[in-house]
């Protein structure tokens, strides 16, 4: 659900008349629904309260200082990849304790800054990794919390460029190959601390049966580690898709039904993406004709901004 809605031929967000706001502010603009995110996030939260869940904004959703200041009032943990979102929670005033460094690239730089300010754990792809963070604990004096990411080989059903978990993917750590790398890392690695398990199987997740997949079989190896080596969480990632071509009939309660309130597991882009709105001109039209099929429009707004829905061949509504 969210907060914008038309009212007599002009949307709203809130209480607030976008087309006013884009008079006054100009385009291209951006606009967020504080009362959207807040109820996405508190949803989700009271919806795990019973598993003693973390429920982690991921600042890749939208690092707007003021989103990130939102969530931090609010009590979220945040989901980072880089040393510029740590840096970016700290500035919104977000607890380093709380952030999750996640992310394939990692620089040493990165790894220092981070473990200096305190953050909560690293999810670590690959062996290599794990060894480049302890070997920079070990000559900062500290002991750094590391959480695997596992591919559990599970077909996301999601779009082939944003599908993680299965094995051809280039993420995480094979299955069969998990309890042998914490074995490893217990005896050779001592500036790890091996805090957890963590896996992300793909983004835009429509249906709840590849999820739920990958947890269960991934469950008992999380209770096997914490078993053996005393990991303090397992990490199920995010991911639940965004209802994009029907957004705005989304806005109320009774569009959703019993199968779309079951996804109710997803981090961070269905709390932002269905809260904000960007406002930007029609620079001019051009109706379908004889020589052409399709009616065209260009707007005065950056390209770069729609860089993520044209290889995903994602659906827009103007």
């Amino acid at each position: 659900m969210h907060s914008f809605a038309y009212k007599n031929g002009t949307l709203y967000c809130e209480n607030v008349n976008l087309q006013e706001l884009a008079d006054k502010e100009g385009t291209p603009l951006y606009v967020y629904s504080k009362q959207t995110i807040l109820n996405h996030f508190h949803r989700l939260r009271e919806a795990l309260a019973p598993l003693n869940a973390e429920v982690a904004y991921a600042v890749k959703a939208s690092s707007n200082i003021a989103i990130l200041n939102l969530m931090a009032r609010n009590g979220a943990g945040f989901d980072i990849v880089s040393g510029g979102e740590l840096f970016r929670v700290l500035k919104a005033g977000g607890d380093p304790s709380k952030c999750t460094y996640a992310g394939v690239g990692k620089t040493e730089a990165e790894i220092r800054y981070a473990l200096e300010q305190g953050i909560y754990c690293f999810n670590v792809e690959s062996e290599t990794e794990l060894r480049a963070i302890d070997a920079i604990a070990a000559s900062m004096g500290v002991k750094a919390p590391v959480a695997v990411r596992v591919n559990p080989n599970v077909e996301a059903g999601t779009h082939k460029y944003i599908t993680t978990g299965k094995a051809e993917n280039k993420f995480g750590v094979d299955f069969e190959l998990i309890e042998p790398l914490y074995e490893m890392a217990a005896r050779e690695l001592p500036n790890l601390q091996l805090k957890g398990l963590q896996m992300h199987i793909g983004s835009q997740l429509t249906q709840a049966k590849p999820f739920l997949e990958a947890v269960r079989k991934v469950a008992p190896l999380a209770a096997a580690l914490k078993e053996k080596h005393g990991i303090e969480f397992f990490s199920i990632g995010g991911g639940i898709g965004i209802v994009y071509q029907d957004t705005l009939d989304s806005g109320v309660k009774e569009w959703w039904n019993e199968d779309c309130a079951q996804l109710t597991l997803s981090t961070y882009a269905q709390a932002v993406v269905p809260s904000s709105l960007w406002a930007c001109i029609s620079s001019w039209n051009r109706d379908a004709s004889s020589w052409e099929m399709r009616a065209r429009s260009s707007l005065a707004a950056c390209m770069k901004r729609l860089e993520r829905p044209k290889p995903l061949k994602s659906w827009m509504r103007a």
